[in-house]
């Protein structure tokens, strides 16, 4: 039942709540993919957090993401640590930094691939840098409140 609401939560915030960019859009879903990835097993964590993002992708017209999407959200939870418990560790904290470099470097090099271009995308790294700045902080402040609730606890990790 956990995977649903992460893969629900993860599609939500990047389908509903996003801001349309460059060729395509900014959001704070990776927010949810960090916090899946700090609470479910790493094989879950994937399905749901990079699932719910390709989902985003495919639903929103811009299908032509997905392929990219999913290897960079799967990069992005296999950083993180579920084994712990508490969800806001120094370790996961960290990991917000290289999280953010495979976002950007990630989506930058994919649609530099998709173009046949180095130079047009750079005019999206102001939006994958203002996405990982606003998803990074989101998870930090939910999973601050999350650690308060002894989450972690309570659905038995």
């Amino acid at each position: 039942m956990l995977i649903g609401r992460f893969l629900r939560s993860s599609f939500y915030y990047y389908r509903i709540l996003h801001i349309p960019s460059h060729t395509g859009y900014t959001h704070v879903g990776d927010a949810f993919i960090y916090l899946a990835a700090c609470l479910l097993p790493t094989p879950y964590a994937i399905f749901a957090g990079a699932g719910g993002a390709m989902l985003a992708d495919c639903l929103t017209g811009y299908a032509i993401w997905a392929p990219g999407t999913i290897i960079i959200k799967t990069a992005a939870v296999l950083l993180f640590n579920h084994k712990t418990d508490k969800i806001l560790t120094l370790k996961n904290a960290l990991m917000l930094i290289p999280s953010a470099i495979f976002c950007i470097g990630g989506y930058y090099l994919y649609e530099s691939a998709i173009l046949g271009n180095f130079l047009a995308p750079l005019a999206g790294i102001v939006g994958y840098i203002t996405q990982a700045v606003l998803s990074s902080a989101l998870f930090i402040i939910l999973a601050a409140a999350l650690d308060k609730l002894n989450i972690k606890k309570r659905i038995g990790d």
